[in-house]
């Protein structure tokens, strides 16, 4: 019988990179535990994991004061209260022992990024996560290194646990008719090279449109395209912004937007792409770089934050400041096909040391030690 009670905050289960945590590990662990999800229950409900499993109704929007209200209030009597994003509750809650996933401090790394209002919000908010939590789990080196750097954390006090990948769904793909389907259904160019995220400034996709246009004005790119993977509308850096600079550099014709795309037909995509140019500033972890290995398809990777860390040896790096930098590995793995090769190889084994079932593990382990102690 399980007897021990975990209430977990469900509620940005359709997050982009935290949802995808959350959807992974959660059928994974509840075997171990008798769990309480807190969250909208039209979104946990479309899981076939969810049925068995008790939801208290929570639809207070994300960093607001009315999560602050609702939460303290929703919050059942239980074993432990996890966090999975560091939007913990501030007020006491009927439970002593927390636990908070950390996944970065992008807030606070680019705190000058920021209005008053959001700093304010960052501050308070990271320091009650690390506070609060008799214990924090965050997903790599890099991000426990910022955890400790900004907000004075005892290294002892936090847990490194890698995030996984979904193999069965980011996999090779042999199906002539499936990829066919899916470059019409988004109407992608016959070769590409392929950007994955949104318009937020740490995504740096200002500096990969300037390499692009170096590459495009020297020919070098032939006729590729780059094809554009996310929503770009309602982030930090105005989607106009974007548009301003792609117009500007004449590569309307060369620069394609998909909008947002579903995980399944994201695999597609991997699959197609000649290559994932991935030169963000700042990541916790980063999951396409793996996902596009995990799919045989080559990385153009930013040499800062995590993505060293978790990529290894199997991505061709380059200086994300430097377009210039980029625009040369992006030519060099167009044209290099020994090169490319190596780098499938290796991206296939390193996408292979991340699974779900490991991280679930390692976190069941932190929970039952945080319970028993």
């Amino acid at each position: 019988m399980k007897e021990k009670k975990l209430i977990i905050d469900v509620r940005m289960i359709h997050a982009s990179g935290i949802g995808i945590y959350i959807q992974s590990i959660i059928p994974l662990i509840k075997k171990n535990f008798d769990l309480i999800l807190i969250g909208k229950e039209q979104e946990i409900s479309q899981y076939s994991w969810s049925k068995d499993i008790k939801i208290i109704k929570a639809n207070s929007p994300f960093y607001s004061i009315d999560e602050q209200l609702e939460l303290p209030y929703k919050i059942p009597n239980g074993s432990l209260f996890w966090s999975p994003h560091y939007n913990v509750p501030i007020l006491p809650i009927k439970i002593k022992k927390r636990l908070v996933t950390i996944h970065d401090v992008f807030h606070l790394a680019f705190f000058d990024t920021l209005n008053i209002k959001q700093k304010m919000y960052a501050k308070f908010i990271m320091k009650a996560a690390t506070n609060l939590s008799g214990h924090i789990i965050t997903v790599s080196k890099f991000s426990k290194s910022e955890i400790i750097k900004y907000t004075k954390t005892s290294p002892s006090k936090i847990t490194v646990i890698y995030n996984g990948i979904d193999h069965i769904k980011f996999t090779k793909i042999r199906n002539g008719e499936l990829l066919k389907e899916i470059k019409g259904k988004y109407g992608l160019p016959d070769r590409f090279i392929l950007f994955v995220g949104n318009v937020k400034p740490h995504k740096n996709l200002k500096t990969l449109i300037k390499a692009i246009s170096i590459l495009q004005n020297k020919k070098a790119l032939y006729d590729y395209f780059l094809v554009i993977v996310g929503k770009k509308e309602g982030f930090i850096t105005g989607d106009k912004d974007i548009e301003h600079l792609i117009g500007s550099l004449s590569l309307e014709p060369y620069i394609k937007f998909t909008g947002f795309v579903k995980d399944e037909d994201l695999s597609v995509i991997y699959n197609l792409a000649s290559a994932l140019i991935f030169p963000s500033l700042y990541e916790g972890f980063g999951f396409p770089p793996l996902e596009a290995m995990a799919c045989g398809c080559p990385v153009v990777l930013s040499n800062a934050a995590s993505l060293p860390e978790v990529c290894g040896s199997a991505a061709l790096y380059c200086n994300p400041f430097d377009y210039q930098d980029i625009s040369s590995k992006i030519k060099t793995i167009i044209e290099n096909a020994s090169i490319r090769e190596e780098l499938i190889k290796k991206g296939y084994l390193q996408a292979k040391k991340y699974s779900w079932e490991k991280c679930a593990e390692e976190t069941t382990a932190v929970i039952n030690n945080l319970l028993n102690n």
